[in-house]
């Protein structure tokens, strides 16, 4: 072997051992280094940070070098308020296990319990975040995770009240299993591409549970967004997937279920929407594929303001729900196609499992309450289903190609 090799070897050797039996740097009231922004300055790049069971009030803690912030089952680090109180500014950082509450409060400045910011191969995990403004801020930062992560506060007003996991020009992050209340929005992205967002739950938000604007090739998969202001909030996009996910409970008069406003080539499947005022409030979107979704008992299950064309509804179940379809145009581009509605009362007398009559969705009183809403008082009056049946038997306000020509008998399982 010679001697450039043997050295090289040696080299390689030697920085595996020192690695391998590397000690974490401790931090605590009995330790050498009492402070976390000590002991932040003397970690080596790599190394771990161990904040042992404590409250620490400290904030403006700035993280410039790659290292993991390990805390233990108690450790506690309380901003008192009065600021910002982690800022990641270094790639390859982990911040595992941390408590921080108390975020400072700013009319100029967005506060957040931890920010990451230009960076990347970040990991953010297992953290309890409360008395917020914001909590998980992600700024011009790509390739990271924010894993099992407990964000909750206590917003009254929009105005001085921040979202708990916040995207802004990032891409290809990974959000999964978090559980946030008590925000503005709970997870707000603004171009931010080719992210995944799964098996969180967003309940009792302030605005949105979800809110995402100008964000491409994005996932939502298996998540929960319950009792929020209004619901969930899509603008601006395209090729957007959102699968597996629950919406309900998002009741009031401006709330829907979920939101599209000029949303293009995306898939919606296998969703659930109970008990929305409106289940999808839709409008300038087209080239969406609507399938295998559940829409129980909500006012409205898909409510199209206009301007939504090569969309395709095939294959979901509409149960209970005080309009089915509402439309506010004569023209209609879009195809309905082997859905199941619990309003079908046609036959079936070849027992294919089809109608053997074309089913009409859209009902000449959701035309009417559209342009009145106070009409609506009249709902399940004798005169409703009688100006109904007349539409039906002969449409003239509402499209008339819109139909579904093979309405399924029973409730579609999957």
């Amino acid at each position: 072997m010679g001697i450039r090799n043997f050295i090289l070897a040696f080299s390689v050797l030697f920085w595996f051992y020192q690695n391998a039996y590397s000690q974490p740097i401790e931090v605590c009231s009995s330790c050498e280094i009492k402070t976390i922004k000590a002991g932040i300055s003397m970690v080596k790049h790599g190394d771990t940070l161990l904040i042992k069971n404590g409250t620490y009030s400290e904030y403006d803690l700035i993280v410039d070098k790659p290292m993991v912030i390990l805390g233990e089952s108690n450790t506690i680090i309380d901003g008192q308020k009065k600021g910002e109180i982690i800022t990641i500014e270094s790639d390859s950082v982990v911040i595992d296990g941390l408590h921080i509450r108390n975020v400072g409060i700013s009319y100029t400045e967005d506060f957040a319990a931890l920010r990451v910011r230009k960076s990347k191969n970040f990991e953010i995990r297992n953290l309890i975040l409360d008395e917020l403004f914001f909590g998980i801020y992600i700024e011009k930062s790509s390739h990271g995770k924010i894993l099992n992560n407990l964000v909750s506060g206590n917003a009254k007003d929009e105005h001085n009240s921040g979202n708990g996991i916040h995207l802004w020009y990032s891409h290809h992050l990974q959000i999964d299993n978090n559980k946030i209340r008590g925000l503005r929005d709970g997870i707000y992205l603004e171009f931010a591409d080719d992210c995944t967002i799964s098996n969180n739950i967003s309940k009792d938000n302030l605005r949105y549970g979800l809110h995402f604007m100008f964000s491409n090739r994005d996932t939502y998969s298996n998540n929960v967004f319950e009792n929020n202001g209004s619901g969930v909030a899509v603008m601006f996009s395209k090729h957007i997937e959102m699968i597996e996910n629950r919406f309900q409970k998002n009741w009031g008069s401006a709330s829907y279920g979920l939101l599209l406003k000029e949303i293009n080539d995306a898939e919606i499947i296998k969703n659930d929407f109970l008990e929305n005022t409106i289940a999808i409030n839709v409008e300038g979107s087209n080239r969406i594929t609507y399938k295998n979704n559940n829409f129980r008992n909500n006012g409205w299950a898909v409510k199209v303001r206009g301007a939504c064309y090569s969309n395709i509804f095939t294959e979901n179940n509409f149960l209970y729900n005080s309009f089915d379809i509402s439309y506010n145009s004569k023209v209609n581009d879009n195809q309905f196609n082997r859905n199941y509605w619990s309003n079908y009362s046609g036959y079936d007398l070849d027992n294919d499992g089809v109608g053997d009559v074309p089913f009409r969705p859209v009902k000449l009183f959701s035309y009417v309450v559209n342009r009145t809403p106070e009409t609506i008082v009249l709902m399940r009056s004798l005169f409703v289903d009688i100006i109904d049946f007349s539409e039906k038997v002969s449409p003239v306000f509402t499209p008339d190609n819109l139909v579904d020509q093979n309405p399924v008998i029973k409730e579609i399982k999957w």
